[in-house]
């Protein structure tokens, strides 16, 4: 491999124009602005129309980063769409997302990580890079969840948001770019967060949306517990592979899940929090979008400069968990 590297050359991010408070939320659920601002740190969230949909954002996002990194889109050599809320079952979002870009030359496809999407497809990325594959690559995250929330279910329906963001990863040379990448998974606790519902398992019935079987369920104690530690865990193993110590991070952006399971790892790294960016305030929980968003927002406000040891560390569905190093 020698010196080459992945490295991110243009960052770029898309949000729906309606924003849901967690004052709204009150009149139409049993919740409280306090209840939820306490639990997760959310106080105001992105909330996609009936008419809009996934590659909407997704494309919106891509021709962002796709004009900071200077490069055409038929220099794009492939597109990995990360996301759970594809436009539709077959074929990929990331077809639809190509044809909108006129990136004819890549090769496109999705891929289903839940939270960890982005690390996970970043992940593949960088390998396409490192063999010689491929130049350019489109890494998105973009989710609508809301398309699947039940607005009965607070436990769900106050953490979960719409968004999207994209980067563009190149060859270039180390010792920037992609330092290192750490992917887990226990599909043991897959029904910690899962939609029973529209597989194969429980294909769409007069039955199953009767049960509302095609929403969102997740055990929220459990996966706060599971998460705060396998966090902690996986972003120690991939700071080490680096070659690294937590003082050397100079900015954790991390998965806006919930700003209790942020704070309580930043605090087992012993970050200091001014090296930490949240937005979860803001945004909410965009799933496999959280950690482009946020990089995209830190990037355009300059609060990543060349050199920077950059963490990126998610926790989601599957159960999966996942961190990278990037040097910017």
């Amino acid at each position: 491999m020698g010196n080459i590297s992945a490295i991110i050359l243009g960052t770029g991010s898309s949000l729906p124009e309606r924003i849901v408070t967690n004052f709204d939320l009150e009149k139409m659920m049993d919740t409280t602005d306090e209840w939820i601002t306490t639990r997760t740190g959310i106080r105001e969230r992105h909330v996609a129309s009936e008419s809009e949909f996934m590659s909407l954002f997704a494309t919106d996002a891509s021709k962002k980063a796709i004009e900071m990194a200077a490069i055409d889109p038929e220099q794009i050599d492939m597109i990995i769409c990360a996301t759970v809320t594809p436009d539709m079952p077959i074929p990929s979002t990331a077809c639809t997302i190509q044809v909108n870009l006129k990136a004819k030359k890549a090769a496109a496809f999705d891929l289903a990580a839940g939270c960890s999407g982005f690390i996970y497809a970043l992940a593949v990325a960088n390998q396409f890079i490192l063999t010689g594959c491929y130049e350019n690559i489109l890494v998105i995250g973009a989710e609508l969840l809301t398309k699947y929330l039940d607005w009965t279910d607070r436990a769900t329906s106050v953490i979960f948001a719409d968004g999207a963001g994209a980067v563009i990863v190149s060859r270039g040379e180390r010792p920037r770019g992609i330092l290192a990448t750490s992917l887990h998974t226990d599909g043991s606790m897959l029904d910690f967060i899962q939609i029973p519902a529209g597989g194969t398992i429980h294909p769409a019935s007069e039955r199953t949306v009767e049960q509302r079987m095609h929403y969102i369920k997740m055990k929220g104690n459990e996966t706060f517990k599971i998460a705060v530690r396998s966090l902690e865990d996986v972003a120690k193993e991939v700071i080490e592979k680096a070659g690294f110590k937590p003082g050397d991070i100079d900015l954790f952006i991390p998965h806006q899940a919930n700003k209790r399971i942020i704070d309580a790892v930043a605090s087992r790294l012993s970050l200091d929090s001014k090296k930490v960016y949240i937005n979860i305030e803001r945004i909410g929980n965009t799933s496999a979008a959280s950690i482009p968003i946020a990089l995209d927002e830190a990037v355009r406000n300059h609060l990543v400069k060349e050199g920077d040891n950059l963490l990126f560390a998610a926790f989601g569905a599957g159960l999966t968990w996942a961190a990278a190093i990037v040097k910017w």
